[in-house]
């Protein structure tokens, strides 16, 4: 469809409208001419949100996990990313005890023709499938790497009484609520991270202070002058209350409350209104030209 004949676009004046479609991928994104749109969103948009749901393969070599593993085949979406892709890993292998923030996923890229690898360290939220879209098959390859972490001990009896302390390797921008996540994911618990704070000990000057949800437990290590005076502590919260959704329930039916007029009762003489009216309020009453119901509150 295009402009009609009297319609002069000139390349000196700003483009017409463009027109995003938020179920592209985010490095994909559509762009269309406000005159090209009704033809397109019927047939490309589809296309490419199908696209999106459609299951895919990737190889993932992963010798750090185990000396055993050589790779493993995973199916993702072309929404899935690396992200998930190390998660799903960690779970597939039954290493939930495994810090996430410790594995990364690079993407080695091989040119035939002109005998040149490359090596690509992925973001978080890149997303291998769209990324192996892009190059033939066996000319890419992923492989799953660890990044340097410290050793951090919690004394965590309150989720296990037999357990004194467990010692995490964990990364340096772990959170204190993913450092909880992995403690509970430990003994298969299914309580929410909410419940529980984590709290800097201090033996020496006797105190305890309670770690906010985004402070990082190695980092917090890193600054104690003499590591044998601190450790941390799993301690639950008093105050947790659940949210529950609850139904609205109305109260009981009032008997002050005037009774609704039907359309039968409109010739019959009005009923007596409760004490609790005002005389102003039944004077506009009376003197009102609409019907009575129209003045009364539906519940």
């Amino acid at each position: 469809m295009l402009p009609p004949k009297w319609v002069s676009v000139s390349p000196k004046r700003n483009r017409a409208p463009k027109i995003y479609f938020d179920a592209l991928p985010r490095d994909q994104t559509l762009v269309l001419d406000k005159w090209f749109a009704p033809l397109i969103c019927a047939t490309a948009v589809p296309c490419w949100y199908q696209k999106n749901l459609q299951n895919t393969t990737i190889k993932v070599y992963a010798k750090c996990l185990r000396p055993d593993i050589e790779y493993k085949t995973l199916s993702i979406t072309f929404q899935t990313s690396c992200r998930e892709v190390v998660t799903s890993l960690l779970n597939k292998y039954r290493m939930r005890h495994r810090d996430p923030n410790l594995f990364y996923l690079t993407m080695e890229v091989t040119v035939r023709k002109a005998g040149v690898r490359t090596v690509l360290v992925l973001d978080e939220e890149a997303r291998p499938a769209a990324l192996q879209s892009c190059h033939p098959r066996g000319d890419s390859r992923f492989s799953l790497q660890t990044r340097r972490g410290g050793l951090v001990k919690i004394y965590d009896s309150i989720l296990m009484p037999a357990s004194q302390y467990k010692s995490l390797l964990i990364s340096d921008r772990t959170t204190v609520d993913e450092l909880i996540q992995i403690l509970l994911s430990c003994y298969n618990s299914k309580e929410q991270v909410e419940q529980f704070s984590l709290y800097e000990v201090c033996k020496s000057q006797e105190y305890q202070r309670k770690l906010h949800p985004d402070d990082c437990p190695l980092q917090v290590q890193q600054c104690w002058g003499s590591p044998s005076e601190f450790h941390f502590l799993i301690r639950r919260n008093l105050d947790f209350r659940p949210c529950r959704k609850t139904r609205k329930l109305l109260g009981p039916w009032t008997p002050e409350l005037p009774t609704i007029p039907c359309s039968s009762r409109q010739n019959q003489p009005a009923p007596i209104q409760s004490s609790l009216v005002s005389d102003s309020l039944a004077k506009q009453r009376s003197s009102s030209s609409y019907t009575d119901y129209e003045n009364y509150f539906y519940i």
